[in-house]
């Protein structure tokens, strides 16, 4: 099975940007689905983006649309969750997830087959 291991996250202010990646283990990586989802503290997870294996499909949450681009590289087997323009409101775990069905990635995310182990993200105001 697919792991997925995430990376960039950190502290930025208000305004700033971060780029997240997230390394898939196999090369079965492009026969799968890709999506992020953020917990933020006491609130349950949320959807943020997703991405169908060919680039066909493409969804963002309303709070980020405009703002985070979801792009994947499959010769490297990562995704990545560009985030402009950060808000204190985006302030939380960000986890990677993967699945062979698309629809997989929204919620309640029950059936989804693989999650990351999530980096922090923090936006100071």
């Amino acid at each position: 099975q697919v792991q997925l291991v995430e990376s960039g996250g950190g502290l930025v202010q208000a305004g700033g940007s971060l780029r997240l990646s997230c390394a898939a283990s196999e090369r079965t990586f492009s026969n799968y689905a890709m999506g992020w989802i953020r917990q933020a503290p006491g609130k349950e997870r949320e959807f943020v983006a997703a991405r169908s294996w060919d680039g066909r499909n493409m969804y963002y949450h309303d709070s980020v649309k405009g703002r985070f681009t979801i792009s994947r590289d499959n010769a490297k087997n990562t995704v990545y969750l560009q985030m402009d323009n950060l808000k204190p409101e985006d302030t939380a775990v960000y986890y990677c997830a993967a699945d062979r069905d698309y629809a997989d990635l929204f919620p309640p995310f029950v059936d989804l087959e693989v999650w990351g182990q999530g980096t922090l993200v923090t936006v100071s105001s």
